[in-house]
Parts: structure tokens; C-alpha cells; sequence
């Protein structure tokens, strides 16, 4: 007579890997959503409101978004929380803006960087010596080794 083991001890379950911890982060990310750009949002710093914050962002066009509609963070509000029905975290609020609008901001931005570039440019050129051949700023970054190691 041959001993044989139950079928129901040899499922995957049984043979699979021991679960492991991770150490949870401090702000959970949202999953993805089509359209949307999320972001943290400062609404206070050691205590202290910080209004004016989150006022420019909502102009901006972020809205915080609701704790139902994120189960999966899995956060309770903090306790004196000016948005209690939203996710917050340790002065930090999630909000979300339209992806059109996030990438227009960022456009923006580099148009106004740009613009800076050219008018430090402008002025460094406008400061050189007239009898000098006139050069193209050149921005670049080096790096040297030093020794042999």
C-alpha cells in the first residue's frame, strides 16, 4: 500500500512564499486616473495654516479630492483638519488637477524660464567690451577627477 499525501495539501497556497512587511510611506500615492495629475498640497507647517498656499493652488484649478473616492490610500483625516472629508496628511492635502492644465502650467513655466535665460543673456552681452568678438553664452556643466582615486 502506497502513502499518499491529500491533494489538498499540495495546492499553491500551501507551497507559495511567506508574506513579507514593507514599511508603508509617509504620503501614499494615488493609483493612476486617465485626465488627472495628483499633488500634494501644503496646508500648514508645524502647526501653522498656511492659507495663502493652498488659496494660489485652488486658483490654479487643484481641488482636493474626497477620501471615498480613494479607498485604497487608506489614511484617516488628521484630527483638526480644515478638510475633513478630503485626504490629508500630516499638513498635506491631496488634490488633483486636470492633466490639460497641468501640462499648460508647466509650459508656462519653461516660456518664463526661457524668456529669464535670454534676458541675463542680453544684459551679459550688453556689458562686454565692444572691442572683444562677441560670444555666444555658453552654459554647460563639467566635471573633472581629481587624482587618481
Amino acid at each position: 500500500m502506497v502513502d499518499r499525501t491529500p491533494r489538498e495539501g499540495t495546492t499553491r497556497e500551501a507551497s507559495s512564499r511567506p508574506k513579507t512587511w514593507t514599511r508603508p510611506s509617509a504620503l501614499p500615492s494615488p493609483e493612476a486616473r486617465p485626465g488627472i495629475q495628483h499633488r500634494w498640497i501644503r496646508t500648514s507647517t508645524l502647526g501653522n495654516g498656511d492659507t495663502t498656499n493652498v488659496s494660489s493652488r485652488f486658483r490654479e484649478g487643484y481641488t482636493p479630492v474626497k477620501a471615498t473616492d480613494y479607498p485604497e490610500l487608506q489614511v484617516f483625516s488628521d484630527h483638526d483638519s480644515r478638510f475633513p472629508e478630503n485626504v490629508e496628511v500630516g499638513g498635506l492635502l491631496l488634490c488633483a488637477i486636470d492633466e490639460d492644465i497641468a501640462k499648460d502650467r508647466v509650459r508656462q513655466q519653461l516660456d518664463q524660464t526661457n524668456r529669464q535665460m535670454e534676458a541675463v543673456d542680453n544684459s551679459y552681452l550688453r556689458q562686454s567690451d565692444p572691442r572683444m568678438p562677441v560670444l555666444k553664452p555658453e552654459r554647460s556643466s563639467r566635471t573633472s577627477k581629481f587624482g587618481d582615486g
